[in-house]
C-alpha cells in the first residue's frame, strides 16, 4: 500500500517536544461533580493535561493538538476567555441498555486556543473527555493529523486489543500487556483498558461522525498514542465484500471548517464493577435523531448461521429454503422470541434484490406476522451501499423489520459516513440495524436508537473454527469491549464442553464452559437484540433451559453490580419491571461467590435458579434448576464450576404462578 509519512513525522515531532519551564502559568483546573477526578490543563508552548484521581496522578503531561492544512491548534496556543459551566440532568434512553434513566452530571471547561478553535473538557464522576471545535470559514478543510497522547504517570498493564492493520473486523482478544513493551509498531482498536495506580482507565472515542475512528499505538514508554486510518484514495474490491485500501492520502479527513470533533474519552473506574455500568460513551453521543422511536422493538432472535440450519425430526430437507425458516418462525413463536434472521444465502451474492429460488421472503414475512415474529435480513455492506435506496425500499415493501449489515472491516471517514447513512435511511423506513464486522458503530446507539446492536467482538462464532472464545475471554469482555456499547456476541450454545473436551466444529458447534455459563451471558452481556445461536432442534430438547431463555429480557430498567473482578468473574443483577434477573459467569477457575440480595425491596420473592450441576466440570451440560423463597435479607452462596455460571429470576411472590418464571 502506498503511504505518505507526513502523519508519522508530525507524531514524532510532537513526542519529542521539550519539557516546559518551571515558570509556566498555573494550570486551568476542572473537577468532577463529586470532586474525585481532577483535570489540570497546561497551556504553554503546547497544550498538555493531567488527570488526577483521588489526589493520585494517573495521566501526566498528555498532549493534544489538531493539525489542519496550514495551521496546527494546540501548539503555541493563544488562550482566550475561558468559559465554565455545569450540568445536572437525566437521559431517558428509548432503548434501555443499562437503565431506564441515566443520571448525567458534569463540569465543563471551554478553552479558546486560537481565533478559530477551542478545546472543550468535561469531567464526569465516571471519567473525563475532551473534544476540539473549529469555526473556520472554509466549506472544506483537510485534517492532516490529530494528536492525542495518553501519557501515564507510571508503566501499567494495558488490555490492548492488538490489530494487524486498520482493515479488521475488530474481533480481538483483550490480554494484558506492559505498556512500555508496546511500540509504534503495535496497533490496537478500541477500547484499551489501563490498570493505572489503583484505577482502571478505559480509552475510546464517542460521537464520531464524518471523521475516522480512534486507534491506538504504543510509544515504547508508559503511554499510548492516537492514530487514525487515513482517507482512502484507491480501493480494490475482492469478491462481493472485501473493499481494501490500496492507496491512502496524507490526511485523515476532509470536513467542514466549522464543526465539533469526536470526544476523546477516558472512562475512570475505582472498582472493577464500576466499569460495567459506566455510561460515559452513551452520554457523550449526540442525542437521538429519530423523532418517533415507538416502533423500535428490542428482543431476542432465532439465528440460523451458527447452527448451519441444522434441524432434526422434520419431514423436509433443512437448509436455506422457505420451509426451514418457517420452522425457525414456529420455534420463535413457541418461545416468545421476537425475530428470526435470514443470514447469508437468501439472495444471490452481489445483488440483494435477487432472491434465490428456494426462498420466498414475502411469504416468510406474512407467516411470521401471523405468529408475531419479525424478519431480519443479513446483507453484505458493499452490496447494500451500491443498492441502498432500492434495497431498503424493497425491504420496507416486504415488511421486514431490520437488517444485519456485515463485513465492513473499516472505520475511516468514508465508512463512518456509511454507518450514519444506513442508520438514517433505515430509520426513515422503520428498520432496525445490526452492524457486524466492525466495532465503531457500537458508540452510535444514542444518536440512532434503531441501531439495535453491533458485533465487533470475538463472539461465539469463533467456536466453529477455534478455541479462542472461552470463559477467560468472556469474563474480560464486560470490562473492555462492552464499555463502548452493545455487543452482539450471539450466545446460546446447547452443546457445551469442558475445557479438555472441546473441539471446533463448523456445522455442529459447541461452546466452552458450562450450560449455566451460557445462560449467565444473557444477563451479563448487553445487547438489545440478543441472539439464540443454536438450532431449534437443540432448544426443543431443553425445556428447562428454554424456560430461562424465553423469559430473559434484552433491555433493562436498572442494573446492579453484585460482584466483579476483571478477567475473573462477574455477578450482575438487572431489573425489568418488578422482576430481577441475575447472571454470574466465571473463568476456568471454580468459584464460590456470595450474593447479597439486599438490593431487593421489601416483601417475599421467589427465586428460580439454574446452577451448575455437581458433574458440570466434566459434563458441561449438567445443571440443576430449583426454586426457593428469598427476601432482601437473603445471602446466596453460588457454586460455580470451572468455566461455569449461574442464572436466576427473582419475582415477587404474589406474581409467581405454579413456581415457574412465566
Amino acid at each position: 500500500m502506498k503511504r505518505i509519512s507526513r502523519i508519522a513525522g508530525l507524531c514524532a515531532l510532537l513526542l519529542a517536544a521539550p519539557v516546559f519551564a518551571a515558570s509556566e502559568p498555573p494550570p486551568l483546573s476542572l473537577e468532577s461533580p463529586d470532586g474525585q477526578i481532577e483535570v489540570q490543563l497546561h497551556a504553554t508552548d503546547r497544550l498538555r493535561y493531567d488527570v488526577i484521581v483521588n489526589h493520585v496522578p494517573v495521566l501526566q503531561r498528555a498532549t493534544l493538538s489538531l493539525q489542519l492544512e496550514g495551521v496546527t491548534f494546540g501548539v503555541q496556543p493563544t488562550v482566550g476567555a475561558v468559559a465554565r459551566r455545569s450540568f445536572a440532568g437525566t437521559v431517558n434512553p428509548p432503548v434501555r441498555q443499562k437503565a431506564a434513566v441515566l443520571p448525567e452530571r458534569y463540569n465543563e471547561l471551554r478553552v479558546p486556543v486560537h481565533a478559530s478553535a477551542c478545546v472543550v473538557f468535561r469531567a464526569y464522576n465516571e471519567g473525563v473527555a475532551y473534544r476540539w471545535e473549529t469555526t473556520l470559514p472554509q466549506r472544506e478543510i483537510k485534517v492532516l493529523a490529530e494528536e492525542a497522547a495518553f501519557n501515564f504517570a507510571a508503566d501499567a498493564p494495558v488490555y490492548f486489543p492488538e490489530e494487524a492493520s486498520f482493515y479488521s473486523h475488530n474481533e480481538r482478544l483483550f490480554q494484558p500487556r506492559a505498556m512500555a513493551d508496546l511500540t509504534r509498531h503495535n496497533l490496537a482498536s478500541i477500547p484499551a483498558v489501563v490498570a493505572a495506580r489503583g484505577v482502571k482507565i478505559m480509552i475510546t472515542d464517542a460521537d464520531v461522525e464524518d471523521y475516522p475512528g480512534l486507534w491506538l499505538r504504543g510509544t515504547g514508554r508508559a503511554g499510548l498514542a492516537a492514530t487514525f486510518p487515513p482517507v482512502a484514495l484507491q480501493e480494490r474490491l475482492e469478491g462481493d465484500r472485501d473493499l481494501r485500501v490500496t492507496q491512502s492520502a496524507d490526511y485523515i479527513a476532509v470536513t467542514p471548517g466549522t464543526r465539533t470533533y469526536p470526544w476523546r474519552v477516558l472512562g475512570v473506574a475505582q472498582r472493577d464493577g464500576d466499569m460495567l455500568v459506566n455510561p460515559l460513551v452513551y452520554l457523550l453521543a449526540s442525542p437521538s435523531r429519530v423523532t418517533d422511536t415507538a416502533w423500535i422493538k428490542p428482543g431476542k432472535v432465532a439465528w440460523d448461521w451458527w447452527n448451519a440450519n441444522n434441524l432434526a425430526h422434520v419431514d423436509f430437507k433443512a437448509g436455506i429454503n422457505t420451509r426451514t425458516y418457517k420452522e425457525y418462525i414456529d420455534f420463535a413463536a413457541e418461545n416468545h422470541l421476537d425475530y428470526i434472521i435470514l443470514d447469508e444465502g437468501w439472495y444471490r451474492l452481489g445483488n440483494v434484490l435477487a432472491v434465490v429460488p428456494e426462498m420466498n421472503v414475502e411469504e416468510l414475512v406474512a407467516y411470521g406476522k401471523q405468529k408475531g415474529v419479525g424478519i431480519i435480513l443479513w446483507v453484505v455492506w458493499k452490496t447494500l451501499a451500491d443498492q441502498l435506496q432500492p434495497a431498503l425500499d424493497q425491504f420496507s415493501r416486504w415488511g421486514v423489520r431490520g437488517l444485519k449489515v456485515d463485513f465492513m472491516q473499516r472505520d475511516d471517514q468514508a465508512l463512518i459516513r456509511f454507518y450514519h447513512e444506513v442508520c438514517r435511511e433505515a430509520a426513515q423506513r422503520h428498520l432496525l440495524v445490526d452492524f457486524h464486522g466492525a466495532v465503531r458503530p457500537a458508540s452510535m446507539t444514542r444518536t440512532w436508537p434503531n441501531l439495535i446492536s453491533t458485533e465487533g467482538v470475538r463472539g461465539l462464532e469463533w467456536c466453529k473454527w477455534s478455541s479462542y472464545t472461552d470463559p477467560e475471554h468472556d469474563v474480560t469482555l464486560p470490562f473492555t469491549r462492552m464499555f463502548v456499547g452493545p455487543m452482539d456476541y450471539t450466545p446460546g450454545a446447547m452443546r457445551n464442553a469442558a475445557r479438555k473436551e472441546f473441539a471446533p466444529a463448523f456445522d455442529r458447534p459447541m461452546s466452552q464452559g458450562t450450560r449455566c455459563h451460557q445462560l449467565g451471558l444473557y444477563v451479563v452481556f448487553e445487547s438489545p437484540l440478543q441472539m439464540l445461536a443454536d438450532s431449534p432442534t437443540q432448544y426443543r430438547r431443553e425445556p428447562e433451559t428454554m424456560s430461562f431463555l424465553g423469559a430473559v429480557p434484552t433491555v433493562w430498567d436498572e442494573t446492579r453490580v453484585l460482584d466483579a473482578r476483571l478477567g475473573d468473574y462477574v455477578v450482575l443483577a438487572r431489573r425489568s419491571g418488578d422482576t430481577w434477573f441475575v447472571g454470574a459467569i466465571t473463568d476456568w477457575n471454580r468459584r464460590e461467590l456470595e450474593v447479597d440480595l439486599s438490593f431487593l425491596p421489601a416483601g417475599p420473592f421467589v427465586l428460580t435458579q439454574w446452577a451448575d450441576g455437581v458433574n458440570a466440570d466434566r459434563y458441561a451440560e449438567d445443571f440443576v434448576r430449583s426454586t426457593q423463597r428469598v427476601t432482601n435479607q437473603t445471602r446466596l452462596r453460588l457454586q460455580l464450576a470451572e468455566g461455569g455460571g449461574w442464572a436466576g429470576i427473582i419475582k415477587p411472590e404474589q406474581a409467581v404462578s405454579a413456581g415457574t418464571p412465566r
